[in-house]
C-alpha cells in the first residue's frame, strides 16, 4: 500500500530515468506507470516502476525502473494452462543491475533485505550492464536488485500475466493498493 503522493514522485522519478536512459515518452506515459510495493509496504526497498508499451496475448514489451538499491523480491513464472509460462529478456539499458538466480551462492553479505534472508532463495548473483542482456526461461526464480545509482531494463515475454507471478515471500500482493494522502 502506498500513498497517492507516493506514487506520482515515483511515477515522475521513473519517467526521469526512462529518458535519462534514451527513450522518448510522454507525460501520459509517465502517469501511466505502475508504481509497485509488492504488498511489502516498503517500495523504497522492495518495489518496482514498470511502464508497459506492449501487451498483447502473445507477447509483453516493459521497461522497468529500479531506484538505487531497490529489488524487484524474488519470483518466478509459471505454467498457465497449456503455456509452460513467461520466457522473459531482460536488457539493461542504464546504470548496474544485479540479477540473482539459482546456483552457487556467490551472494555479498547485507544483499537481502533483513529478515527476509528465507525469501531470497537465489543466490548465485550476475551483474549486468548495459547492454547485457540475459533470457529466463519459464519457471526459473529470479529476482533483481539496482545498484547505488539505480537501474533501468528492458522485459521483453511472451504473454505477460503478472499477477500469477510465485513469489517466495508469501506476503507478496502483486495489486499495489494506492491510498489517499
Amino acid at each position: 500500500m502506498i500513498k497517492a503522493s507516493v506514487n506520482k514522485n515515483a511515477q515522475i522519478q521513473a519517467g526521469e530515468m526512462f529518458r535519462g536512459a534514451g527513450l522518448v515518452i510522454s507525460e501520459e506515459e509517465i502517469a501511466g506507470i505502475e508504481v509497485v510495493d509488492f504488498g511489502l509496504n516498503n517500495f523504497e526497498r522492495e518495489g518496482a516502476s514498470i511502464l508497459t508499451f506492449v501487451q498483447t496475448g502473445r507477447i509483453a514489451v516493459k521497461v522497468i525502473a529500479l531506484f538505487p538499491n531497490q529489488i524487484l523480491p524474488e519470483h518466478w513464472h509459471p505454467p498457465v494452462g497449456d503455456d509452460p509460462g513467461k520466457e522473459e529478456t531482460l536488457r539493461a539499458i542504464w546504470g548496474d543491475t544485479l540479477v540473482y538466480l539459482p546456483g552457487e551462492n556467490t551472494l555479498p553479505d547485507g544483499s537481502v533485505p533483513d529478515g527476509k534472508e528465507r525469501y531470497y532463495t537465489c543466490r548465485k548473483m550476475v551483474s549486468m550492464d548495459p547492454p547485457d542482456q540475459m533470457t529466463l526461461e519459464p519457471g526459473v526464480k529470479h529476482w533483481f536488485r539496482a545498484g547505488p545509482g539505480g537501474a533501468v531494463l528492458y522485459s521483453f515475454s511472451s504473454v505477460a500475466r503478472d499477477v500469477l507471478d510465485g513469489f517466495t515471500d508469501p506476503n507478496v500482493e502483486r495489486t499495489t493498493i494506492i491510498t489517499k494522502d
